[in-house]
């Protein structure tokens, strides 16, 4: 068990540092950030751009900033924003804002896909199995930020039941909440549905309906406890890929995330915004997967032999 904690954390250490680097090659190819703080002066030469440059420690070489950032992310100490002030101060009013959304996202699909896969399951064949089926596969193709301006036209502008836009309260959430859910339930109502198919084949849900139980006991007492490992398992690799999918509906409902601080960034070529926000990201996705992956070897031995 323990080559095979030690194993996994050296590969999401290794893919960590992969992702850390490039996002810190590829971001430089941007532009030049001191050509957009010397905008506004009237003139503006080569020398005066090399100072800006200097000031910013853009003109070290490439393999020394990326260290000081490094350095920086493994002290908490994220550097001042180009434009804003502290990077870490920016981050700690994006990041819980991300972090309510796609917990408040998941759990609007965890509460829409469990009962309708169930219900599909138990009833495989049926007119309700047969259009789950279906809407599930509508979800499927609707583009998020499509299913988000529609919400708004409709329950912010025609019924303004909701804020539009931003960050006002609870009632913020909603539409952005429903919005993410809604695309992950057309994901998760089939996933639930099929393993639930499975569990309901098994020989020992046969041998608990010999013994004269209840359906309802069948079902939620044995066949949803052991198909809840595959379904648990896909739901927190989901969530890990969701907090770092969350830039465009974010962006069509102004939500005060990472998201949108790091579109924000891009636009202004603030270097150490969105180095910071993209490595954290980063850091969220793999160490969600990392958990998954360590609970399901201790689960499934079978696992940990591989």
């Amino acid at each position: 068990m323990a080559a095979f904690f030690i194993r996994r954390v050296v590969q999401a250490l290794f893919v960590l540092f992969i992702v850390t680097l490039f996002v810190a090659f590829l971001i430089r190819l941007t532009g030049d950030p001191a050509s957009i703080l010397a905008e506004e002066a009237a003139s503006v030469t080569e020398a005066d751009l090399e100072r800006i440059r200097e000031s910013l420690g853009l003109n070290k070489p490439f393999l020394v900033q990326y260290y000081e950032f490094i350095r920086g992310l493994l002290t908490l100490d994220l550097g001042q924003s180009f434009f804003r002030g502290a990077v870490g101060d920016l981050i700690a009013i994006a990041l819980p804002s991300t972090l309510v959304l796609a917990l408040s996202s998941m759990l609007v699909s965890i509460a829409i896909s469990i009962p309708l896969g169930i219900h599909a399951a138990v009833h495989k064949g049926g007119i309700a199995d047969q259009i789950i089926r279906v809407v599930s596969l509508l979800g499927l193709s609707f583009p998020n930020f499509w299913l988000g301006i529609m919400l708004v036209l409709l329950f912010a502008i025609t019924i303004p039941l909701f804020p539009a836009s931003g960050f006002s309260g609870a009632s913020s959430i909603v539409m952005p909440a429903v919005t993410i859910g809604i695309i992950l339930t057309a994901t998760n109502v089939r996933l639930v549905r099929t393993t639930m198919l499975e569990t309901l084949s098994s020989q020992y849900v046969m041998v608990a309906r010999a013994k004269g139980l209840s359906e309802r006991v069948v079902i939620y007492k044995h066949a949803l406890r052991n198909a809840a490992i595959g379904i648990v398992t896909f739901l927190g690799l989901q969530f890990g890929n969701l907090i770092g999918g969350l830039v465009i509906v974010e962006l069509v409902f102004n939500w005060p995330g990472m998201g949108t601080l790091a579109v924000e960034a891009i636009g202004q070529r603030d270097y150490p915004v969105l180095q910071a926000a993209i490595s954290l990201l980063a850091v969220m996705i793999v160490f969600v997967n990392l958990v998954v992956d360590l609970v399901y070897g201790l689960i499934d031995p079978r696992i940990r032999v591989e």
